[in-house]
This record gives C-alpha cells, structure tokens and sequence, in this order.
C-alpha cells in the first residue's frame, strides 16, 4: 500500500550550516570588488552592490556564530546564493561585453535587474530573523533591505533611453547602402554618443568591434537574422565612424611612440626615416616601398610584396606583377606565413615593435576590418567588385593544384588558405568545390601533420554549409575520416570542427541516416562531449541533437552512454551548454532505453525544478517536457518526489502564468497529474 503524502514537509530540527555560509561569502565579496564597472546600468549595478554587501555583513554574521540554522534560513540562504550568482552574471556581462549592444538592450537588461532584486525579496520572506542570534543592527538593515526589493519599481535610466534613441537614428542612416546618404552621418553626434558610454580612443573603439562580432556569434543561433543584422550595422557603423573620426597619424600614434621610444628616437621622426637607422636585411624589404614587410603576402606571380603596398598598386588599375612586369591571372593575396615569421623574429632580436601595415583608404571598410582581424579572415580580394567570381575561380583552382602535387609545408598553406575562402560566401563554397578541392582535402584528414589535419577538417566544414556540397563531401567517403579526427584527432580544435562537420551534414535526412548508423559516431561525440572544451561540448550537444532527431539513433546514443554524462553538464556552469544537454535529454525520453536511463538519475528531478524556475525560455520548455514525461507511463515515484518538493508547485504556477505557449500547455498538464497522484495517495491512506 503507498503512504500518503504529506500536505506540507517541515522539519523540526536543525540543519548544519556547512559550506554554504563560505560560499555565500565568497561570491558576496567578488561582486563587491568587482572593478572598472561599466558606464551602461551604472544605478541598477550599484544598487545591486550595495544590497549585496548588506547582505554579506549579514553572512558573516551569521558565519561568526557557528550554530546550527532553522530550516527556513537554509532553504532562504540557499535562495540568496542563486540570486547573487546570477547578479555577478549580469553584472559580468554588462563589463566584459558591448557596450553598444548593451545600451540598444538597456531595456531587457533593466528588466534582468528588477527580477533578481524581486527574487532577493521573496528569498527574504522566509528569512526567520527573530530565531537568528545577530546584531539589532544587522537585523534592522536587513528589513529595511526587504521592504525595499519588495517595493522596488523597474528603473531604466532616461540618459541611456535618450542615447539609444540617438545611436538608433544614427544607425537608420548609416543602414542605407547609398553612398550620399552615408555622408549624412554625424560625426560628431556618433562620437559624442559614444564617448558617453566610454570609447574614446582608436583601441576602444577595435575593442569594441571585437566585443560586437562575439556578440553576434553568440546570438547567431538563437537571436535570429534581425538581431544580428542589427549587430553587423553596429560594427559598420563603428568601422566607418572609426575612419572618419580618427586620423591615421592618432590611430598609430601609440604605436609608434613605442617603436620610436625603442629605436632611441624623437616622436616626430617619420617611420621610413625610422627604417634607414636600423639595416634592415634587403629580403624583408618590399619592392615597392622599399620599407620594412609587416604584412607579406604572394601574388599570382610569385612575388612577396607588403599587402598595404601592393593593395595600393592594384586599386590604383595596374594587373602586373611590379617587380617581373608579368600580367596578373588573379588578384588575390596570399599570405607569405614563412617570411612574415622570420620578419617577425628579426623585429624581436633588434627590439623594434612591428606595426601591421593598416589601409590608408579611409573608405576601405572591408580591408580595414580585414587587417583588425588576425588570421581568420577570407583571402582579401581587392578588385572583388570588377571579377569576384573568377578570381576566386583561379586562386581556388590554383591552390587545389597545390594540395595535389606540393610538398606537405605547400599542402598545409593551401588547405589553411581554402579553409579561410570557404569561410564567406555560398559562391566561394560552390566554386571551390566544383574545382575539386573536397577528394583532396578528404585525403588530408589522415595527414599526420596536425595543422594540415586541422585546416582539411575546418575546410570541409565550412564548405558543407552549402547544401550541394553535403552530397559531394558524403560521396566522397568524408565520414569515416571525419569521424577518425573526432575520434582521435591530433589537435582539440580539429576534433571540435569534426563534431560541427558532423553536426553541418546531419542537417540532411541521409545525412542523419549514414552517420547515426556508423558504429562509431556516438561513441566519439560523447568522448568530446566528456573530453572536450566548453566549445568543443556544445559542438558535440548538437550534433547528437541532430542525429537523434532520427529514432533509430535514439538507441545508439543511450548505449553510448549520452544520459549520465548529460545530465552531469546540466550542473557544469563552465560548459555553458544546459540548453543543448537539456534538448538532448527531451529527445531521448522519447526511446524506452532513453526513459529508463533518464529515471534512474536521482538528482535530476531537483536539476528540472531549479531550471523551471530560473533556466532560460527554451531550457524551461525542455525541463518541464521531461518532468512530465518522467511522469507518466507509471512515473508515480518521481511524481511523488516533485510533490515533496516544496518549489516544485510554484514553479509549474508560475510556469503556467508567464511561460511560453508549449509550456504553459505542458505545465499545466502536468499540475493536473500531480493533483490525481496526490488524491489518490491521499484516498488509499485513507
């Protein structure tokens, strides 16, 4: 006979205070002395740090006392720790990321705000200050502190409405691809608004261009094309007011007070007067200018020229080669790794600072951007806009010979420069493979060179996000080199770009067929998903979401031991991927195998509660997906376990009322299974 549940589960003892006290102090005093703040929700972040330092006086109080707790103080203080981890959260992001896309977010963002102070006072409810041993100063601070988070208002700062508004319009005219239009812009206005938010030098403003691409790397997937063509007009407009607003003698100025202060020379001396103090071997000259090469790079030729000098030559309409006079077959640039490394180290043993050569064209945004970037960029094609098309034609063609018939140095230069022009453009992918690159790079992925391994791998990888090229990549035997990199590739990166290949071509049915059907392919991603890095894990994460969107791979991936190592991540912070895992997981409850191996966890029912309360729209759907297919098919004894926890009920209500579509229908169901469990619990005892 079942025992009946208890309407209400209270303990009359006493709890031990343990860690939590240490670690509530801990992160208490990190948000205290966080620095250099950022000038974006300046009130709501320092209000936010006044609260919390409040409340660690209160901590250590406590702490100093060493006594045991009442129940509801833990359960509050264990409350106060979730709150004050996602405030260091906030606050963090606000520093470390764009202050630009902040300021556009100030809304959402005070909006984060309000909910944690909110969460503050309901963690403060059941705070039993009456049965705690603690100064009547403490005591008084801390209520005052309760009614405060209980009646605070959401605060958006109207200075930082106004400058959004400002930046908005500024952005609406920049956005418009005519050229007249563009030079209605106002500079002054654009370095005043962003001056108020701290980018005041040429640095800050690289800074924060690098800040913006990361930011729309991170809402690629999940903010959607608006989101990230609202970021891609911020970087424009950062890029060109960057141009017009700084001259080139204030964006080097730094640099070559450095590299003068090194050379025992005046600030005022030019940089060619510079060049002729030190002997700089005839090799590292460029032919052009004569001055040091800080950028090499090989035209079609054959020749090394610096890139800022034989960009000059080509834009100006010369198609010859300036040394042989031999007429160009391509425009493209390839850069010159090895000389640029020996320039390099020349650089180091004479202590001068090397400069990278930067564009003089001010409305070169492109190449600009292009130089900004270390080595990740797209083969810099400087007549793109007269024979885009064929010139990528030629430079793919060419470095395909050269993956065929050159050496393994040649081969590593070639594969790394096709990995880099797949990297942009539907057109390039489609031309590289019709140029017969994939069998080649295929080959390379049992290279023992590791950097030819990685760049074969990375290659195919961005090849394969044209569509076509999925087919050719599978016809050609990819997989099971693919899988060998995941498997056992010689560097963390290459194995990281296999699980994305292998994520890339399960985007297609016979894709998710093939591969799921391979005998090692979930083997490999669940080793990555356990070995890998936080990038490498959610690569893994979602090429086994996409291989188990197919059934007959729902199976594998259990037997490969996917469920325990997932629900491990759901409570690793530093994996960064709760969502995938949680997805995964959704997934799986749909195989008998996958139901079983998911029951038998014995934390992850309390993981779902806390992530229906404080997970993200999507993690909450997922969460109360498998709490409720947990449920039933005689889920009694994990509807028992939810019923025993006392925020288990608020949660799904809460769910209920501001959830999404999907969960609040899922929620609501599953409040109504509960609700007969518990009647009939309660009959039986009866």
């Amino acid at each position: 006979m079942e025992v009946a549940l208890p309407h209400l589960v209270v303990s009359s003892g006493f709890l031990p205070t343990g860690s939590l006290l240490e670690s509530l102090i801990h992160i208490s005093n990190e948000v205290a002395s966080m620095e250099s703040l950022p000038v974006i929700q300046v009130r709501n972040i320092s209000t936010m740090i006044r609260r919390i330092k409040l409340l660690s006086s209160l901590f250590e109080e406590i702490h100093e006392m060493n006594t045991p707790l009442p129940p509801s103080s833990i359960l509050c203080l264990t409350e106060l720790f979730s709150v004050i981890r996602r405030v260091k959260g906030l606050i963090q992001g606000c520093k470390d990321g764009s202050s630009l896309w902040s300021l556009v977010e100030t809304e959402i963002i005070s909006s984060q705000f309000h909910v944690v102070v909110k969460e503050m006072g309901r963690a403060l409810d059941i705070l039993p200050l009456s049965l705690l041993n603690i100064t009547a100063d403490i005591r008084e601070q801390v209520e005052l502190l309760h009614k405060q988070a209980k009646r605070a208002d959401l605060f958006v700062d109207p200075r930082e409405l106004q400058r959004r508004e400002e930046l908005l319009q500024v952005m609406a005219i920049n956005k418009e691809k005519n050229v007249k239009n563009k030079a209605l812009v106002d500079f002054r206005k654009v370095k005043e608004i962003l001056s108020s938010i701290g980018l005041r030098r040429s640095l800050d403003y690289d800074d924060e261009i690098s800040k913006l691409e990361t930011e729309a790397m991170m809402q690629a997937g999940t903010g959607g094309l608006i989101v990230v063509s609202n970021i891609n007009n911020l970087i424009s407009l950062v890029l060109y007011s960057k141009s017009m607003i700084f001259s080139e003698h204030e964006k080097t100025n730094e640099a070559i007070m450095k590299r003068s202060a090194s050379l025992g020379m005046n600030n005022d001396q030019s940089s060619s007067s510079q060049s002729t103090i030190i002997n700089i071997p005839d090799e590292f000259r460029c032919p052009i200018s004569l001055d040091l090469m800080r950028d090499p790079v090989i035209v079609a030729s054959g020749h090394t020229y610096d890139r800022n000098a034989i960009g000059q030559w080509i834009n100006t309409g010369h198609n010859t080669c300036p040394k042989s006079g031999m007429k160009l077959i391509h425009m493209a640039l390839i850069p010159n790794y090895a000389l640029k490394s020996l320039v390099h180290q020349w650089c180091h043993e004479n202590n001068i600072q090397l400069i990278e050569s930067t564009s003089s064209s001010s409305s070169d945004l492109g190449r600009s951007n292009s130089i900004r970037k270390s080595c990740e960029n797209a083969v810099d094609h400087i007549s793109a806009t007269k024979t885009a098309k064929d010139a990528v034609k030629m430079t793919a063609e060419f470095l395909v010979g050269k993956l065929a018939t050159g050496s393994p140095e040649i081969q590593r230069q070639a594969a790394y420069e096709l990995r880099l022009l797949a990297k942009t453009g539907m057109d390039n992918r489609r031309i590289i493979a019709e140029a017969g690159a994939i069998p080649f790079l295929v080959t390379l992925l049992s290279s023992h060179d590791p950097r030819i391994q990685e760049n074969a791998v990375t290659a195919l990888l961005n090849l394969s996000i044209f569509d076509n090229n999925k087919t050719l990549i599978m016809a050609a035997g990819a997989i099971d080199n693919i899988l060998d990199v995941l498997q056992s590739g010689k560097t963390m990166e290459a194995r990281e770009n296999a699980a994305a290949g292998i994520f890339s071509l399960s985007m297609i049915a016979d894709g998710k067929v093939t591969i799921g059907a391979h005998p090692r392919a979930m083997p490999a991603l669940v080793a990555l998903l356990r070995e890998g890095t936080s990038a490498g894990k959610r690569d893994a994460a979602t090429a086994l979401f996409n291989l188990v969107v197919h059934s007959a791979n729902k199976g594998s991936a259990v037997v490969a031991g996917a469920v325990p190592l997932l629900i491990d991540l759901l409570m690793d912070d530093k994996a960064g991927i709760t969502d995938d895992a949680l997805g995964v997981l959704a997934l799986l409850l749909g195989c008998p195998e996958g139901l079983e191996q998911i029951r038998k966890s014995r934390i992850l029912v309390t993981l779902l509660i806390d992530l229906l309360r404080f997970g993200s729209p999507k993690g909450k759907e997922n969460s109360i997906t498998l709490l409720l297919g947990l449920c039933k098919d005689g889920g009694g004894e994990v509807a028992r376990r939810l019923l025993l926890n006392p925020r288990s009920i608020p949660s799904l209500q809460s769910l209920v009322a501001d959830g999404s579509l999907k969960a609040r229908r899922k929620a609501d169901a599953l409040l109504r299974l509960l609700n007969r469990c518990c009647s009939q619990s309660h009959n039986t005892a009866g």
